[in-house]
């Protein structure tokens, strides 16, 4: 039952809001990731994991990878599965644009590669691209507030802007503030957050991610449990070294109780009955 689970997030203040700020360096983990961070599973086998091999890399099935997460970041999304999993507040440079996102990350990667260059500040996993006034929306009659059926098609319309960010591992890295050099690349501390996460394999353009993001809209619109509380975003978490067939991602929401009540849904752990990566 995802009603115990739930809970037991809620009264731990897992959805609650929380103000910006530097999340402490995990001590007891060199790869940064935090065994106690809140994750539950919605969708997939409960025998599918993100496990690590003896270098440390993170693997699942074809999928791996070997850069650091941030200190205090949950172990990536099998692809295929779905995950409410708890973020901590992170120190990120950030370049935003309003061209079309796979453009934009081209042109955004050089002068935030730069920035963590400059400053010796090592390379980390994920990647993220916020995606912002997207507007993807379940259809649904004037007044109707009933959760919405799986055929219905999505309304859809491309982002009005893009934030894509390097991620510091530890918060005393660096400062926050603009790049001085780079008036485009600025460096902030994010609010925590709790999302509903998506684990991808394969093409990460644009306009299949939001394919997948539209598997989370629809996840969300059939249940009363939770809302969006934020714009979608994406996590890569390879280079271009890797087959396009191979890459790991994420795409996740930004969520929250839709009331203080304590929830009553169920997960489909150990089922098979999950929504596969478009």
């Amino acid at each position: 039952m995802l009603s115990s689970i739930a809970l037991l997030l809620f009264t731990a203040g897992a959805l609650a809001s929380e103000r910006p700020g530097p999340v402490p360096p995990e001590k007891d983990h060199a790869d940064g990731s935090d065994p106690s961070a809140k994750v539950v599973r919605i969708r997939g086998e409960d025998s599918v994991k993100a496990e690590r091999d003896e270098g440390g890399a993170y693997k699942a099935g074809p999928c791996r990878f070997d850069t650091p997460l941030p200190d205090g970041y949950p172990a990536p999304t099998p692809p295929d599965c779905i995950e409410i999993k708890r973020y901590p507040s992170v120190r990120r440079a950030e370049f935003s644009g309003s061209v079309t996102p796979d453009l934009g990350m081209s042109i955004a990667f050089f002068p935030l590669f730069q920035h963590i260059s400059d400053r010796k500040i090592p390379m980390t996993s994920p990647v993220e691209v916020d995606y912002a006034g997207m507007g993807v929306v379940l259809k649904r009659d004037s007044g109707d507030e009933a959760p919405a059926e799986n055929n219905e098609e999505p309304t859809k319309k491309p982002p009005t802007t893009w934030t894509m960010s390097f991620l510091y591992r530890t918060p005393d890295l660096g400062p926050v503030g603009a790049d001085r050099k780079r008036t485009n690349v600025k460096v902030v501390d994010t609010s925590a957050v709790t999302v509903i996460s998506l684990g991808v394999r394969g093409s990460q353009t644009f306009g299949r991610m939001r394919e997948r993001i539209e598997v989370l809209q629809r996840w969300l619109a059939d249940q009363s449990v939770f809302e969006a509380a934020g714009d979608p975003r994406g996590l890569y978490y390879n280079g271009p070294d890797v087959p396009e067939f191979n890459k790991w991602g994420e795409v996740q929401i930004p969520i929250r109780l839709v009331s203080d009540s304590p929830p009553k849904i169920e997960t489909h752990q150990g089922k098979s009955d999950g929504p596969k990566t478009p």
